[in-house]
């Protein structure tokens, strides 16, 4: 067994650790490791983008879903959501409210809608670019042909969010339905990175059945995949899921995550999450402690905001954008960092 100083000296430093390496690391967490983790990941973190931190302004535009994820609260098979759809009148509205607070960057999410057309979103896309040239728009609406996310970059779409969710199939079987398909699911992060997106992946901590090896598959997929973000948050029940009786993931292991990605994949654009702000009042925070730069505040109606609620207890569903991103910046100025309102790109990034 590789010595835990010497894995420890080899993620610093940049090099790639093996399965068993990254199992080690878990397996051997510490408070102490924890914490001088975290100094070494924010370090990376300031010397590639200071100690800015880039807020997306997040749409949430349906909570209509086709798939029946086992974890998640807008399921198609949930009775007791209260189902939206925002019109593109409404989407362009939100996304004006955003520019005018600052926001360059629009996040679009939504369920998997077939409501919404490829020919509506690339509207919504050219409409957004057209009136905020200056804006970066990232679409996070599930898996789609290769043709469709074509589609959506032609149209002007920089950024695309698909977390993998797990990269062990087995484990990928017991949070989803027969129906939907680990390669299938890969597949188009990889299409998504060949057409030319700032592209995302990533996982819930603490998911249902999850061990600490397919958290080491999940670390070593993402750096074979080498996507421009990463998102990471706690797996958080919501009681009209089969899940709903399932342990929440841990504060402690999501920020340690944080820190091994920071290190592993140093120009990562990697959010501070929701879900980590829901388990911890100062989750968010914590996370930029941990290497984080990007917390995504949410700009959907304040009406549509408790539906969608992909698990039970989300935070900011009730406050105004201008209100919430007044707060984060109070929040985010007390722990040294300052909110931007640049596109924040990926450093690495080049758009062909």
């Amino acid at each position: 067994m590789t010595d835990i100083k010497d894995i420890l000296n080899r993620l610093c430093d940049g090099r790639d650790l093996t399965r068993e390496e990254i199992i080690s690391l878990l397996e051997n967490r510490t408070p102490e490791l924890q914490s001088f983790l975290a100094e070494k990941a924010s370090a990376v973190a300031r010397s590639h983008y200071g100690n800015k931190v880039y807020v997306r302004g997040l749409i949430e535009f349906t909570n209509y879903c086709k798939n029946d994820c086992y974890y998640c609260g807008i399921r198609c098979s949930n009775r007791n959501a209260d189902r939206y759809r925002l019109t593109e009148e409404d989407i362009l509205g939100c996304a004006s409210y955003g520019y005018d607070l600052g926001f360059r960057t629009i996040v679009l999410q939504g369920g998997e809608d077939a409501f919404y057309k490829d020919d509506m979103i690339v509207r919504i896309i050219k409409a957004i670019k057209n009136e905020h040239p200056d804006c970066a728009v990232t679409l996070s609406i599930g898996e789609k042909s290769y043709e469709s996310y074509k589609a959506f970059y032609d149209a002007g779409a920089d950024r695309y969010l698909l977390r993998h969710e797990t990269a062990d199939f087995d484990h990928y079987a017991k949070l989803h339905p027969a129906n939907l398909s680990p390669e299938n699911r890969q597949q188009c992060l990889f299409n998504l990175k060949k057409i030319g997106f700032q592209t995302g992946a990533g996982f819930m901590v603490g998911s249902p059945y999850q061990t600490n090896e397919n958290i080491a598959d999940d670390l070593l997929f993402l750096k074979k995949l080498d996507p421009e973000m990463i998102g990471i948050g706690p797996f958080i029940p919501h009681q009209d899921t089969p899940f709903k009786d399932m342990p929440a993931g841990g504060l402690d292991l999501t920020l340690y995550l944080l820190s091994i990605i920071r290190l592993m994949l140093p120009t990562v654009l990697l959010p501070a999450t929701t879900a980590l702000g829901t388990i911890n009042p100062r989750g968010r925070e914590l996370g930029i402690l941990a290497g984080a730069n990007v917390i995504m505040p949410n700009l959907s109606p304040v009406g549509v905001r408790k539906k969608y609620a992909l698990y039970d207890n989300k935070i900011c569903t009730g406050e105004e954008a201008a209100e919430c991103m007044n707060c984060l910046k109070r929040r985010v100025e007390s722990i040294g960092y300052e909110i931007v309102t640049d596109r924040g790109d990926n450093v690495r990034y080049k758009r062909a």
